[in-house]
């Protein structure tokens, strides 16, 4: 079947890898960042064309305090520590979910990646960002609502999506073994492929997702066929 143009992880096991190694959570999120960097670089060496990390849901909100703040400085500070890496590899960033919940810094700093990153041509990185599926298409009936059109069909409503300018993914993977989507792209996952592996997410590599992207060559994608 060939490789996917668009993988979208979730990105699930930072906690109870740090808790095997008696870490701090906070150490498990901060070697998970370096395990996304990885996994973006082996996806721009292979081609894909679209990669979707889901980095922070909007019921993570509901983790400690203590977490949660850790969490928003750690996606602050990488984030800034690979905006150069992002326009060496020519790709472009992006990122969904409601945006305006975030801080006034790391809003800026989306921003100013997003812009700056714009007329890249290479792989689409987006970051699912405070997002949470059934709140997208709760956020895009609302938009949709005031428009006058008179025969609904899927592509007119998907312009109100966050990911209108993304293809949907061809595959999902998710570590840790857990088996279910946790509000991740519900609209876009209709026919995508999900692969699920044991493999806790700071543990996930480049030979990962080569076994990944191997039995996703395997399927046969027939879109209710």
């Amino acid at each position: 079947m060939g490789l996917p143009q668009h993988i979208a992880i979730i990105m699930d096991g930072n906690g109870r890898w740090a808790k095997k190694k008696g870490l701090s959570k906070i150490m498990g999120h901060r070697s998970g960042a370096k395990t996304a960097d990885a996994i973006t670089e082996a996806c721009v060496r292979l081609g894909i064309k679209a990669l979707t990390l889901y980095t922070f849901s909007s019921e993570n909100w509901k983790r400690p305090k203590k977490e949660v703040e850790a969490l928003m400085g750690l996606i602050e500070r990488t984030l800034g520590q690979n905006n150069e890496k992002i326009v060496r590899n020519n790709i472009r960033f992006n990122v969904i979910g409601r945006l305006e919940e975030l801080s006034p810094s790391l809003r800026g700093l989306i921003k100013d990646m997003m812009d700056g990153s714009a007329s890249n041509t290479g792989m689409i990185l987006t970051l699912a960002l405070n997002y949470g599926g059934r709140q997208e298409i709760l956020d895009a009936v609302k938009k949709a609502c005031v428009e006058d059109v008179a025969s609904w069909e899927e592509k007119d409503f998907e312009k109100f999506l966050y990911t209108k300018d993304i293809p949907d993914p061809d595959l999902i993977i998710r570590t840790s073994g857990e088996m279910r989507l946790s509000n991740f792209l519900l609209w876009q996952s209709a026919y995508s492929e999900i692969y699920v592996t044991e493999t806790l997410w700071p543990d996930f590599n480049a030979s990962e997702l080569e076994k990944a992207l191997e039995e996703y060559e395997k399927r046969g994608r027939r879109f209710g066929e």
